[in-house]
Formats: structure tokens, sequence, C-alpha cells
């Protein structure tokens, strides 16, 4: 980043810091200019740009235990979707909903984890397997739940019951430890003033102080969160032993105590509720204030609950005995119904602030027509069936080795009818993804001979190379458009998830057993094409979650693979947590308060002026910056992006937050921004920012590779850059050179001028 393997950190820690060329660690104090009002005789050396780089890769990539990220995928996902809502106006009636539907989503996908590890821990050894005697031999690990006071059915689920609650409680942990470490950095304080209002009168989201605070939210959405983890598990422990408890002949004493237990459940849940949709985020100003009966009580509550259910469950029952399945696991199915009502009132609700959006708001280029966050809501819950599900199937081969779960001869009923007939459409919804992948290669194909014989053309004035050369140049070109067809994907996976989702259910809930059963009496070849699917589907939702698990082992214990998962967590942990506490943290909430409070002490301190310079995400995070700057600030500052996906990524998708609106409003308040792209690169392209009266941003597209063909001067072939290493391009100096004397032209006393940057080159730095 800064061109100099002597490098000094000047400000920050380990995990994210500002850092300098050992040779300018303390250029302020040597320049001359430091010393008087007026610049004048600093020579070479006071007049040149001091680079910092601002490195926040450790925010993502650094910590080994990061790799365990990879198992909160599902929340990161549903925490996205609350951030892709339409740009429509901030009071719009519709606004609040589509936060409120995004938050009962992510609710559920805590529940079906909890549920998960309930129906493995509960369901699959304790009740099914301990009880089984040919399951049981050979493993004696299952000793304590086979003999002795546990071997009740009931103590056996409350003693079995200390997983789900144990994975419940590290959730809570995790959430709390990051909340510490990442969002509780707050922001410079900032002079009266408001930001430059959109078209509609409103301000740009990110320029609102208390955008990167949101740590009163996160608070009260993981105490709810924690409290229906318990509550989870607790309803798990009552409804086998009060289902016992109403057999004909039951009842009495038991049977009223597990009423009242089962009543204090649905309090619970209700409190949980009430506590998820009543309130979301504070933006206006940095909130400073918890509330302390959610944040407290509730989880505290919960916990009181579960305990008393565990005492009911644990209640000597003789003649209590289990068999198949354990009672409740249709709870799945419900949830199931359950996340594709709210999914569909999601996209309904997103279709209303859609059309409610302004013309400039969108500009004709949101993904999906405004529906990206309903999609987003959707694969949260594939994926969280897929890794909830292929991790029930594994188990339970495992601990049926000799036969298989859920057929006849097998140790084991195996686990819920549903995860069968979910594991079956995965096959399915690869083959629509592969049809897909193939249209877009045949696509890519087609723009490739199309463009090609024009390529030469475009380098005036330099030798002819073999057709070859431009159809290299030609294929990088087209390969970056894929990037253009990702909503087309979104939509057509999108549609066959839901679908095949809706097979699903009905399949499980019409015939009460597995797709290879129930396609028996089928005529010609279904049955064995059922048997098939589903077997292949079983194995490759197992295959997913080994693979996710394989990879979070290589990246804990490798730092390059590290980096490369880190790739993802740049744009999924970008966001604050707004939906679900337990979603990876935002690095945002550190990054950025870093970068605005650097730019607003050194400018204060020094009097001078900067250019703060961004490479794809680095990018994003320098806009974001820039926005939180007071006015004062940001007439100092001066802005340069490259290979930045402002638009084409966030923007599309992002729009309430960088639809062309927000855009804009930064083009008009930054007097000095400019932006440079190529046509080979897969991310970063124009931000179509700038006019009515704004200058424009753009600059591009950059020739790529440099030079077409051989000469004297370049005598060896170009290499087509792509993404990367854009100061490699004459151009970028020229920019940052004419942005510097930009900022020094305009009547401004130019003391100490300087460059701060969050720049990452390439994926892997």
């Amino acid at each position: 980043m800064l061109g100099d393997p002597r490098t000094v950190r000047i400000a920050g820690d380990d995990t994210a810091g500002i850092h300098r060329r050992a040779d300018d660690a303390d250029a302020e104090n040597r320049r001359p200019e430091r010393r008087g009002p007026h610049p004048g005789g600093a020579g070479d050396d006071a007049a040149r740009p001091v680079p910092e780089a601002y490195c926040w890769s450790n925010l993502t990539s650094g910590n080994s235990a990061r790799a365990l990220w990879l198992l909160l995928l599902p929340f990161m996902v549903a925490n996205i979707a609350h951030w892709m809502r339409p740009a429509a106006p901030a009071r719009h009636p519709a606004q609040r909903l589509y936060d409120v539907l995004v938050r009962l989503v992510a609710l559920s996908l805590t529940v079906l984890l909890t549920a998960a590890a309930c129906e493995v821990a509960l369901d699959l050894v304790a009740w099914q397997c301990a009880a089984a005697e040919r399951c049981a031999a050979g493993k004696p690990w299952l000793g304590p739940l086979t003999g002795g006071w546990w071997a009740q059915p009931g103590r056996r689920l409350v003693l079995a019951a200390a997983a789900p609650v144990a994975l419940t409680a590290l959730l809570w942990w995790l959430s709390h430890r990051t909340w510490s470490a990442y969002e509780s950095a707050s922001p410079p304080p900032r002079p009266p003033g408001p930001a430059r209002p959109l078209p509609g009168g409103e301000r740009p989201a990110l320029s609102l102080p208390g955008f990167w605070y949101g740590r009163r939210l996160v608070s009260r959405l993981r105490a709810a969160h924690t409290a229906a983890g318990l509550l989870t598990v607790a309803a798990a422990l009552l409804v086998p032993a009060l289902g016992h408890d109403r057999r004909p002949g039951g009842g009495g004493v038991p049977a009223v105590w597990g009423w009242t237990l089962a009543a204090a459940v649905a309090a619970g849940w209700a409190a949980v509720v009430v506590v998820v949709v009543r309130r979301g985020r504070t933006e206006a100003e940095p909130d400073e204030r918890t509330d302390r009966w959610a944040s407290k009580v509730l989880p505290g509550a919960a916990l009181g609950v579960l305990a008393l259910v565990a005492g009911y469950a644990a209640w000597s029952r003789p003649e209590w005995s289990a068999a198949a399945r354990l009672p409740g696991t249709g709870v799945f199915a419900w949830l199931m119904l359950l996340q594709g009502v709210l999914v569909a009132a999601l996209a309904a609700t997103a279709y209303v602030l859609h059309r409610a959006t302004p013309p400039e708001g969108c500009a004709g280029r949101c993904a999906m027509g405004g529906l990206g966050g309903a999609a987003a809501a959707l694969l949260a819950c594939g994926l969280g069936g897929v890794l909830t599900g292929g991790t029930a199937q594994r188990i339970a081969d495992w601990l049926d080795r000799g036969g298989t779960p859920g057929v006849a001869g097998g140790a084991v009923a195996g686990p819920p009818v549903l995860l069968s007939w979910q594991a079956a459409v995965i096959p399915v919804l690869l083959l629509v993804v592969v049809v897909f992948a193939g249209y877009a290669a045949a696509r890519t194909w087609r723009t490739c001979r199309r463009i090609a014989p024009g390529i030469a053309g475009s380098y005036e004035g330099e030798p002819r190379e073999s057709a070859s050369r431009s159809r290299r140049i030609a294929r990088a070109v087209a390969l970056a458009r894929l990037t253009d067809s990702a909503p087309a994907l979104a939509a057509a996976v999108t549609a066959a998830t839901l679908l095949l989702g809706t097979v699903a259910l009905a399949g499980a809930a019409l015939t009460g057993t597995p797709p290879g059963p129930a396609a028996d009496t089928w005529p010609g070849p279904l049955p064995a094409l059922a048997d098939t699917v589903q077997a292949l589907g079983s194995w490759l939702m197992g295959a997913m979650v080994v693979l996710l698990v394989a990879m979070g082992r290589r990246a804990y214990r490798d730092a390059a693979a590290r980096r490369t998962v880190g790739i993802l967590w740049d744009v999924g942990t970008f966001w604050p947590r707004a939906a679900h506490p337990f979603a990876p943290p935002c690095y945002a909430e550190r990054a950025v308060p870093d970068l605005t409070w650097r730019m607003c002490a050194w400018t204060e301190l020094t009097g001078g002026r900067l250019v703060i310079s961004g490479h794809s995400q680095g990018s994003v995070l320098a806009a974001a910056a820039v926005w939180q700057l007071d006015p004062a600030t940001r007439g100092r500052v001066a802005l340069l992006t490259y290979g930045s996906p402002l638009e084409r990524l966030y923007g599309r998708w992002f729009p309430a937050c960088f639809g062309p609106g927000p855009l804009n409003a930064l083009a008009r308040e930054v007097d000095c921004w400019r932006n440079l792209w190529r046509l080979t690169d897969p991310i970063g392209g124009p931000v179509l920012a700038g006019g009515d009266g704004a200058p424009p941003v753009d600059r591009g597209p950059l020739k790529d590779p440099l030079h077409y063909g051989r000469t004297m001067e370049h005598p060896l072939p170009a290499p087509i850059l792509g993404h990367g290493d854009y100061q490699a391009d004459p151009v970028f100096d020229t920019e940052r050179a004419a942005l510097l004397d930009r900022l020094a032209g305009e009547g401004r006393r130019l003391a100490v001028p300087g460059q701060a940057g969050a720049l990452v080159p390439r994926p892997g730095s």
C-alpha cells in the first residue's frame, strides 16, 4: 500500500491502524510551513504529499477464531436483507413493516438453529438412539443415558438439553464479545449543520451521526434471540412430557403443572416477539441508552422458565417409554411455513416500497425490481435449512451405522420427514444453476466474438498483434460483464427455491414419508428416480455441511485461507447488525469512525487538506467516512475511488443507502471526487454521479491493458490488470495530483497536504 518495506504504525492497534513510511513518521514536525501562516520555501519535500495507509484486514480475517463465522452465514445473509430495502421515502408507512418482517425472519432462523440442535441432541441421541439397544451398543459415551437415574426418557431429555443450551450461550457470548470489540467506537462530535438532503428533502442515511452506532438495538435483539433460544429448548422438553401427562389415565398435579409452564412459555414467546418488533434502529443521533427490561430481565426470565420446565420433565414417570420420533418435531414444517409466509409478505412490502420510490431514487437500476431483500431473506432460510438438515442427516447416519435411518431395518427412526424432502429438491435446484451457468457461458462467448474485432482499433497508433491478443482482451471484458447478470441468476434461484420449497413442504405433509417410499406406487421409472434424487440430495446436503466445516477448519489454521474467507465478510459484515444480533460483527462500525476521527483530527491540528483514496471495498469505506464528516472538514477532503463497487454492486442491491439519490448528494457535497474504472473490472465500475451543478465524477474506462502491442518502449506484452493495480496506470497519479491542486487552488491554504487511504489492492493482500 505504501510502496516501502519500512513502515511504522502511528495510530490504532494490531486490529486496525494508520501506517506511514518510516521516513514520514514525523513529517509534520519537519515542515517549515508549520511555523508560519504562509507556505513557501519548503522545497520539494514539503510539497510532497505524505501517504498514509489504513489497514483494516484484521477486522475480517485477522483472528483464527473468525473462521467459525462461516457457521453464522444464514444470520449474516438475513441481516443483509434489512439493508436491501428499496429507496422509498423514509416516512413511507411500509418502511417499518419491512424492517419488522426482516427481524421476524431473523428470529425464525435462531429458532431453527436451536430446534436443529434439539433435534440432534434430544431426539436422535437421547430419545431414539439411547432407547434402542441396537443403536446404543458400542457407544460407551451413551452410558449416562441408558442406565441409572437418567434412564427415564424425561431425564434423558433434560441431560441432552445441555447441548442446545450451551449453543445458545455460545452465540450470546460471541455477540457480546464482538459487540464490545467492534461496535463500541463512537463517532467524532460534529458541529450543528445538516448534511445536504436528497431531492425529497431527506438526509442520506449514511450521513446520519448514529448510523454506525447501533449498540442499543444489538443489545435488545441479543437479549430477545437468547431468550428465544432458551424458550425453544424449554418447548422441546415440555411438549413430550406434557403429551405423556395428557394421555388417557394421566392428569393430576403433573398435568396441571405442565399446562402452567406451557402458559409461561407462551408468555415468554409473546414478550420476545414484542421486543423484536417494537423498535428499530435510531440513526439520527448516537443512542447511548439501554433497554434494561429487554436486555437484562428477558433472558433471565427465559432461563428461569427453562429451569422449571427441566424440573417438570425430570419428574419421575416410570411407565414412560420412548418410541419413534420425539413428539414436537413437526415444528420444522411449521417453521418452514412461517418463513415462507414472512418472505412472501416481505416481497409484497418491498414491491410497494419500490413503486413508491421516486425516479431519481433508483433510475431503473435496482436489482430484481427492488425484491433483492426478499430474495436474500429466502436465501438465508434456505441456507439455514441446508445447514440444520444436513447436520441432522449426517448425525443420524453416524448413529445408525448398520442401516439407514427412517428405512425399515434401521436402528433409529431418523430425522423428521421434511428434512428428507428438503434434501430431495437440492439436486433440482442445482440443475437450475447449471442451466443458467450454461446460458451465461454462451452469452459470454457471443459477447467476446462481437467485441473482439474492435479491440485493436481502440489503441490508436500502436502496432497490431495477432487476433488472439484481441480475443484475450475481449474475453476479459465479457467475463467482467457477468457481474451484471447476477440479478437474473438470483431471480431464477429465488423462484426455483420458492417453488421447490413449497413442493417439499406439501409432499412431507401429504405423505408423511420420505420421497423414495412415497413414490413406490408411481408408474415407470419415477420410483427409482425419486430414490436417486433423495439419496443424492441427502449426500449433497451432508457434503455442504462437511465442506463448510472443512473450510472453517482450514481457515482456522491457514492465514491465507482466512483472508480468502475474509473477502466474503468484506461485503457481508460491512452492514451494522440491524436484524440478527448473532450475525458476524460489523467491522465498519470500527473502521468508519477510525477514518472519520483521523480525518477530523488531522485537518483540525494541521489546517491541511487530504485525499482519501480507496480501492474496491476500501472505496465504500472511504465514501462512508466522508459522508460522516461535518461540512467544514468535508471541504478540506478530496475523494479518489478506483475499482469501486459503489454503484455497480452497492447501488443496485442497496438502493436506499447507495442508490442514485445518495451518490449524487455525496457528489454535490464533495467538490473533489474522481472515480477510475475499467471495462475489464468485474467488480468496479462508474458511480454515475455528478451533474446538476456538480463536477463529473467518473474518469474512464481506462485502457486495459495499457498497451496493445510490442514497441521499443514496451517490448513485452502488457498484462490485463482487471480489478487490481490501478496505481500502475499513469492516470492514477495524474488524477491524484489534480485533486490536490484543486484543493489548493480554490482559495484554500494548503498547509500539509496528505493522503489517507483505505486501500485493498487485491483479494488476499
